[in-house]
């Protein structure tokens, strides 16, 4: 008989209690009574043959930016943990509850969500599930270690320039970012009103598949699985695949080795010219920062002493820029996505490294800023180019026995989620001939 969901919640929060002191690294709160309350239930319908969907009984973490009514949504931030508890659900929660989730608790971020390291002064760091001495990839850093250590099915995640596909490379682990606009981001603190996204992390692809399909209201048509075989998939080499670090590197290659054995067509390709249209439309200033800068401008007044420093000094950043820098960057994202569509129109995908470094080791980090910032750059160097442009894209794990995690970004078509989900489900089983050591 399957597992009862109220026993493999038990399991969890076993795992969680035993884990001492480090489980505050990675949640933020554990909701041990609702929990167990909706696993009851969940346990309830399927002895009645009741089913609410393929999210029913699953344990799933929130990212401690959405908000849920009677929590404080901190984001990760001293600051917010002074406001008052949010008074409803965000539609994505309730979304989730209303699917039958169980919902186990909230993850911690790095502070507002703006860092891909995941490094937390405030809450502390987790540590990566893979490897705890080393980062575990941001801003969704809690979302996705709760998954790796098995304390949930599904993360719930945001993405504004990698915060899902980051920490999935650097854990193992799938993510997916979807197109922009496309899932719901009220009762979300925000970081970016352009270029936040809310999505999945999971250990499987049919999970981000069915987590989105609740996440957005619009389930995948069913169609026929899509065959590995005679899909058309660009390489852009160039600019994505340059200074790959000594384990991603080879890694990769062999992916693109297992891709092109299993069928699959590998076109060799130069992109930079669009790729790199992000570097030239914010060469000064991110549209990030200058959104940042408004959504924190009381606190920047007021109480800058309680930011991290690495986050204040970014959001300074964006509040020096003019309207009119502003206004000008916004119209050339515009216009750039045409260039990036017709660029990506020949083919199904584009496939290079999610990020282009294992995930770095915290002690490393934790009191050098100039390695810190190298890092960041380093790590939202792939990921943020296709934010801009509103692109939905997957971070699959490559498991060929390579020491550390490693992942491959497939990114899709404008408006093409679906097709790019049952395109990441052929890859799956390429890119995991083998599991990963150590």
């Amino acid at each position: 008989m399957p597992t009862k969901v109220r026993d493999r919640l038990e399991a969890a929060l076993d795992a969680i209690a035993g884990s001492g002191a480090a489980a505050s690294t990675v949640m933020a709160k554990v909701h041990t009574e609702a929990a167990r309350a909706a696993a009851d239930a969940a346990d309830a319908r399927a002895r009645l043959g009741l089913s609410l969907g393929a999210l029913d009984g699953a344990l799933v973490s929130i990212k401690d930016l959405l908000d849920e009514a009677g929590e404080v949504t901190t984001a990760g931030s001293r600051i917010n943990r002074d406001l008052p508890p949010a008074k409803s659900d965000a539609p994505v929660v309730r979304r989730l509850r209303a699917a039958g989730a169980v919902i186990v608790g909230r993850t911690t971020m790095s502070e507002f969500a703006y860092s891909g390291i995941g490094i937390n002064p405030h809450t502390g760091t987790p540590g990566n599930a893979a490897d705890p001495t080393r980062v575990p990839g941001g801003s969704s850093s809690g979302a996705a270690v709760s998954v790796g250590r098995g304390w949930a099915d599904i993360a719930i995640g945001s993405d504004t320039g990698g915060s899902i596909r980051i920490p999935s490379a650097f854990n193992g682990l799938v993510g997916f970012k979807p197109g922009g606009g496309r899932v719901p981001t009220e009762g979300a603190f925000p970081l970016s009103y352009t270029l936040d996204t809310i999505g999945p992390i999971a250990r499987r692809v049919a999970d981000t598949v069915a987590a989105d399909a609740v996440l957005s209201g619009v389930a995948a048509p069913p169609s026929a699985p899509v065959a590995a075989d005679g899909l058309r998939l660009a390489v852009p080499r160039g600019f994505l695949y340059s200074d790959l670090d000594g384990i991603v590197g080879p890694a990769v290659e062999a992916a693109l080795g297992l891709l092109a054995k299993a069928g699959i067509r590998l076109f060799e390709v130069d992109l930079d010219a669009v790729v790199t249209l992000p570097l030239a439309i914010q060469k000064d200033v991110t549209i990030t920062a200058i959104e940042a800068a408004h959504i924190h401008r009381d606190n920047l007044r007021d109480r800058a002493g309680d930011f991290d420093p690495r986050v204040l000094a970014r959001i300074e950043k964006g509040a020096q820029a003019s309207g009119a820098t502003y206004v000008g960057m916004i119209r050339a994202r515009e216009a750039a996505k045409a260039a990036v569509d017709a660029a990506f129109a020949p083919f199904d995908a584009v496939i290079a490294p999610t990020v282009p470094a294992v995930a770095p080791v915290i002690a490393d980090l934790v009191d050098d800023d100039a390695a810190f910032t190298r890092a960041n750059l380093t790590a939202l160097r792939n990921t943020a180019i296709f934010n801009l442009f509103d692109l939905p894209a997957y971070s699959l794990p490559i498991e060929i026995g390579q020491p550390l995690p490693v992942g491959l970004m497939v990114v899709g078509r404008r408006g093409r989620d679906h097709d790019l989900m049952a395109l990441a489900a052929a890859l799956e089983p390429v890119l995991q001939p083998s599991p990963r050591t150590a």
